[in-house]
């Protein structure tokens, strides 16, 4: 079943113009690229199956390269409603058919926290619309069948709506009201740091640089617009070579004893011997 979904969602993406990256036994399934866009999706059957260590790895590496996780799942327990964002770990999760629309630039206004189904309602357009269509505080609190003071909560912005009062709402004046969930807005911004020596010699360098586990690399380095997947092994993963090409980032394999070939290696020493970053980024653009 989740082979299905990951079908569909890919050969989507693809119609819509999208570079993508397969990942197999790491913390995504797809890394999809438009432009400067980057989607880094893993897709469910059931979002409550991914551990918590997951999808903060989902988290880090998004927020290093600018990108937006995303999990896709048909069920959190009870099946996913279409046009409702989720939240798993503070990731958004949403079923097929939602993430389709926002890709489409048709991004939904209901999501389900704490306090079950809510909006939020963008209390200027709401005035403005209560004033164009001369609809009084009176009225449209008796249409909702809330008070009129809650309706002043809804104008200053101080109170979400419940899902079936949205509905109502929406009823009278649309979509413009509400304030939509824009799920393709990389908003993450890095937290985590490295406590490596190679992470730290890259913070040395000026790099931020942090290390993962769920990925085809050891250590997500970035400085600027420049990123480099660093390998810590003699052997390096291919997948990790295609993914650096996707994300326009360069590869490095630091190596103990066999020196991998043809992509750029260098051995722990050498590279903790290194003194400024434009000898690494040198040493990267020119192999």
């Amino acid at each position: 079943m989740k082979r299905d979904l990951l079908e569909e969602i890919s050969i989507y993406l693809l119609k819509k113009g999208y570079t993508l990256k397969s990942l197999t036994r790491t913390c995504f399934d797809i890394v999809a690229r438009k432009d400067t866009q980057i989607l880094l999706i893993k897709v469910l059957n059931d979002a409550n199956a991914i551990s918590e260590e997951y999808a903060e790895e989902m988290k880090h590496v998004s927020s290093y390269i600018s990108g937006i996780p995303l999990m896709i799942a048909e069920k959190a327990g009870d099946k996913l409603v279409d046009g409702v964002v989720y939240s798993r770990f503070g990731i958004n999760t949403l079923n097929q058919q939602t993430f389709e629309n926002c890709v489409e630039s048709r991004f939904p206004f209901i999501k389900r926290d704490h306090a079950g189904l809510t909006a939020n309602v963008i209390g200027n357009r709401l005035k403005e619309k209560m004033d164009e269509e001369g609809v009084s505080l009176g009225d449209l609190s008796k249409k909702l069948g809330v008070s009129k003071k809650m309706i002043q909560k809804y104008k200053s912005g101080e109170s979400k709506i419940t899902v079936q009062k949205a509905f109502k709402l929406y009823d009278i004046f649309g979509h413009a009201v509400f304030d939509k969930i824009d799920v393709l807005k990389a908003e993450i911004k890095p937290e985590e740091v490295g406590k490596s020596d190679v992470s730290k010699k890259y913070q040395d360098l000026g790099f931020e640089a942090i290390e993962t586990h769920k990925v085809p690399f050891d250590i997500l380095a970035k400085k600027e617009k420049e990123i480099i997947l660093t390998e810590v092994r003699d052997k390096p993963n291919p997948q990790a070579q295609s993914l650096s090409r996707l994300l326009d980032a360069d590869n490095l394999v630091i190596f103990k004893k066999k020196k991998p070939k043809d992509i750029p290696s260098l051995k722990k020493e050498e590279f903790l011997e290194l003194k400024k970053a434009k000898e690494l980024v040198k040493f990267l653009k020119e192999f």
